[in-house]
C-alpha cells in the first residue's frame, strides 16, 4: 500500500477557526442540557398531573436521569459514527439531535391538553438530548485534540470544559434574567419555554457553523489505511488496557467534579446552612473562576506534561477533600465558604483541564472518538451521575463524612493510575501536527 503523505500543517487561523467552531457548539450543547435542570420548577407542573409538587419534581428528575442513562448509548453510537464518517459529521449529528430535543420540549402541549402524551414526549426529547450529549463529548474532545497543534494541544483542548461550564452558567443567568422581567405566573404558564426555543435556535446556528468546519487530518489519514472499523467489540478486543485506563482515570476526576461543583450548591444549603440565594452566588462566582482556570492549566500541561497535573490533582484531592468538606460543614461566612469551594475547584482543575486530551492521545485515529467517549460516559454515569445520590444517602444515614471518604478513596484509585500511566503528551498517538 502506498503510504499517505503527511499533510501540510494547518495555518494558525485555520486551526483557530475550527477550534472556535467546535467549542461554540459544545457550549450550546451544554446550555441546552442544563436548561432542563434550571427550569424544572416551572415546567414540572405542566407535564405531570396536578398534585404534590415534590412528586412532580421527582417525576421531572426521573426524566433527567433517563437522559443521563442515554449518555453511554450516545457515546457508543456517536463515537462509532464519528470514527467511521468523520469528526465533523459526528459534531453535526450531535447538535442536530440536541436541536430536535429542545424543540420538542418547547412545543409540546401540557398534560392538561394532551394527557399522558405530554410526559411521553418529554421523555423522548430528553432521550434525544442524552444521546446528543453522550456523543458530543467524544466527538468534540477528539476534534479539538486533533485540530490543535502538538505544542498547544493541552491549551486548546481545555476549552471543552470552558464551554461546558459556560453552558451551565448561561442557563443559570437566563433563569435569573427571566425571573427579573417576568412574574412567576407567566414563567409557569409559558415563559419556561423561552430557553428551550433559544437553545434550539442556537443549535441551528451551530449546525451551520459545523457544516463549514474543516475535517481533521487524523481522520482523513484513516481513509488510506486498512484498519478494522470502529466498533464496541473492536475497542474491547484491541484496546482493553486503554479502555480500562480511561474509566479508572475518569472515576475519581468526574466524582470530584460533581461533588465540588454540582452537589456543592445543595451541600452549602443543607449542611452549611446558607440560604439558597447565597449558595447560588457562591456557586456562580467560583464556577466562573474555575472556568477561567481551564486554559491556564491546559497551557501548563503543554510545558510540563499532562502527568504532573493529574498527579497534582490526585495527591491534593486525597489530602484535602475531607478537610475542605469538614471545614465547610462549620463555616457560616460566605467569603470563607467561597474560598474553600474555590480551593476544591483549583484542585480538580488538574483533571478537568486536560482529561479530554489525555484520552484522545491514548487511542489511534480509527477508533479514537469511541475510545474517548464510551469508557468516559460509563465512568461518568456510574460515579459522576450518582454523586449527589450517594452524598444524600450518607447524610440520611447520619454519617455525612462517609461521602467525604468515598470521594477521597475514588480520587486515590485514580491517583494510582496517574502514577503508573505514561505521560500522553510525550507518547501521543495523535501523529498529525
Amino acid at each position: 500500500m502506498t503510504p499517505v503523505p503527511p499533510a501540510a500543517p494547518a495555518s494558525t487561523n485555520s486551526r483557530l477557526k475550527s477550534i472556535i467552531g467546535g467549542s461554540t457548539g459544545n457550549l450550546v450543547e451544554w446550555f441546552d442540557w442544563y436548561v432542563y435542570a434550571a427550569f424544572t420548577l416551572y415546567f414540572a407542573p405542566v407535564f405531570f398531573p396536578s398534585g404534590d409538587r415534590t412528586a412532580q419534581l421527582l417525576s421531572a428528575a426521573a426524566v433527567f436521569a433517563v437522559g443521563f442513562v442515554m449518555r453511554p448509548i450516545g457515546a457508543w453510537v456517536m463515537g462509532v459514527y464519528a470514527d467511521r464518517h468523520g469528526r465533523k459529521a459526528g459534531l453535526t449529528v450531535s447538535v442536530t439531535l440536541m436541536c430536535v430535543g429542545s424543540l420538542i420540549i418547547a412545543c409540546t402541549p401540557g398534560f392538561a391538553t394532551i394527557g399522558v402524551a405530554a410526559p411521553v414526549l418529554l421523555v423522548f426529547a430528553r432521550m434525544l438530548q442524552g444521546l446528543s450529549v453522550g456523543g458530543e463529548y467524544g466527538a468534540s474532545a477528539t476534534y479539538l485534540s486533533e485540530m490543535a497543534g502538538k505544542d498547544r494541544r493541552g491549551f486548546f483542548s481545555s476549552f471543552q470544559y470552558v464551554t461546558l461550564i459556560s453552558g451551565q452558567l448561561l442557563a443559570i443567568l437566563l433563569l435569573v434574567g427571566l425571573q427579573a422581567v417576568m412574574t412567576q405566573e407567566t414563567l409557569e404558564s409559558w415563559g419556561w419555554r423561552i430557553p428551550f426555543v433559544i437553545g434550539a435556535v442556537l443549535a441551528i446556528v451551530v449546525f451551520r457553523i459545523r457544516r463549514g468546519l474543516a475535517e481533521t487530518e487524523s481522520y482523513k489519514n484513516t481513509k488510506g489505511q486498512t484498519q478494522p472499523k470502529s466498533g464496541f467489540l473492536v475497542l474491547l478486543r484491541n484496546h482493553p488496557k486503554e479502555t480500562a485506563l480511561v474509566m479508572l482515570l475518569t472515576a475519581g476526576g468526574t466524582l470530584a467534579f460533581y461533588a465540588y461543583s454540582i452537589y456543592m450548591q445543595k451541600f452549602l444549603v443543607n449542611t452549611s446552612g446558607f440560604s439558597r440565594e447565597t449558595a447560588s452566588q457562591i456557586n456562580a462566582v467560583t464556577l466562573f473562576v474555575f472556568m477561567l482556570l481551564q486554559p491556564v492549566a491546559g497551557a501548563l500541561s503543554d510545558r510540563i506534561g499532562r502527568k504532573p497535573l493529574m498527579i497534582g490533582f490526585g495527591v491534593a484531592g486525597v489530602l484535602f477533600t475531607y478537610p475542605i468538606f469538614s471545614a465547610l460543614e462549620h463555616t457560616r461566612d460566605p467569603l470563607t465558604a467561597g474560598l474553600l469551594v474555590m480551593a476544591a475547584l483549583i484542585i480538580v482543575t488538574g483533571y478537568t483541564s486536560i482529561n479530554a486530551v489525555v484520552k484522545a492521545e491514548l487511542f489511534p485515529a480509527h477508533i479514537r472518538a469511541l475510545g474517548v467517549a464510551l469508557p468516559y460516559a460509563l465512568a461518568n454515569t456510574i460515579f459522576g451521575g450518582t454523586a449527589e445520590y450517594v452524598a444524600l444517602r450518607f447524610k440520611g444515614a447520619g454519617w455525612e463524612q462517609g461521602f467525604y471518604w468515598y470521594v477521597t478513596a475514588m480520587i486515590g484509585v485514580s491517583l494510582v493510575i496517574y502514577l503508573r500511566m505514561r505521560d500522553t503528551s510525550r507518547n501521543s498517538l495523535i501523529a498529525e501536527d
